[in-house]
């Protein structure tokens, strides 16, 4: 039998410069914590600046002596984007591992950012696309460099392709429209790899069913999911190791998908496995990447 990965398995970390999104807390959180842990230089990104500064006292607290920092970003705010890629980017210091794992999930309501986009597409999709764009010079500056998109189970409800109405205009179901924005993270995260070549790795896992805090804005219908699936929901360590192992295993593969290896793959220590086949459209995913890079105005030079 094979021994199951956890994250004494991460390897040293140490002399990697790393960023987390969405980590004051949750599966971003505890993926911080233990890469920190394992020597790495780890800010955490958060939209709540209060929060992230805490984020990295309780960080501090467990691993004394951890390099930890705090840094703010909206990934809903283009400027807030750009203003926090600029202040990486004036570091003028190679980015090993950039992880993409902030988002919001199930709006009970459909909801605009400033600049029109529905809240969810604007949160787990455009921004990421535009922070992983802006900073790919810094990315480029590594050795090794290393994206891992936090996805979801999901996306396999997330069709057909290409995605129609990304900003879901014409009909805003909440469930749906989130499945929508991870199986885009999918499609971006396999353009990406495929348009960068061996220049850098770009890795996507997804957490199962974990507990976090992204249950206290959703939907009734995803509440009471929740509620039923309760006695199978693991802790949000448990749902961070697949990231981690995205992060960090040795031999991960290009494109590559990591999620629970239990119970319908909801809970459990981390495996390699296989996305639905919605997320093998290469066509789907190119338009995808192009549509972003419309939106956005940024182009990824690779």
């Amino acid at each position: 039998m094979t021994k199951a990965w956890t994250v004494k398995d991460i390897p040293s970390q140490t002399g990697k410069r790393v960023i987390v999104t969405g980590a004051n807390s949750g599966i971003g959180w505890h993926a911080a914590l233990e890469l920190a842990r394992a020597g790495a230089e780890v800010t955490i990104a958060s939209r709540n600046e209060a929060k992230a500064a805490d984020a990295v006292h309780r960080i501090l607290a467990i691993a004394p002596g951890a390099s930890v920092h705090a840094g703010t970003l909206d990934l809903s705010n283009p400027a807030s984007v750009k203003a926090f890629a600029d202040s990486q980017l004036t570091l003028s210091r190679p980015l090993d591992i950039l992880i993409n794992n902030a988002g919001v999930m199930a709006l009970p309501d459909r909801r605009e950012t400033q600049d029109g986009h529905e809240m969810q597409f604007a949160t787990n999709v455009l921004g990421p696309y535009s922070l992983t764009g802006l900073l790919l010079p810094a990315l480029l500056q590594s050795p090794a460099p290393r994206l891992v998109t936090v996805a979801s189970g999901t996306h396999a409800i997330g069709g057909p392709v290409p995605i129609p109405d990304l900003d879901s205009k014409q009909n805003y179901k909440p469930i749906k429209a989130y499945a929508k924005t991870k199986l885009a993270n999918i499609l971006f995260a396999r353009e990406l790899q495929r348009r960068a070549g061996g220049r850098l790795l770009s890795t996507i896992s997804h957490p199962g069913a974990s507990k976090t805090n992204l249950f206290a804005d959703t939907s009734f219908l995803m509440r009471l999911s929740a509620l039923a699936m309760y006695p199978l929901l693991q802790s949000a360590a448990m749902g961070a190791e697949p990231t981690l192992m995205a992060a960090t295993l040795k031999d991960a593969k290009p494109g590559g998908y990591y999620g629970p290896g239990g119970f319908a793959e909801l809970r459990g220590h981390p495996v390699e496995s296989r996305t639905a086949p919605v997320a093998d459209d290469v066509a789907a995913a190119r338009i995808l990447f192009d549509e972003l890079e419309r939106m956005s105005g940024i182009r990824f030079v690779l």
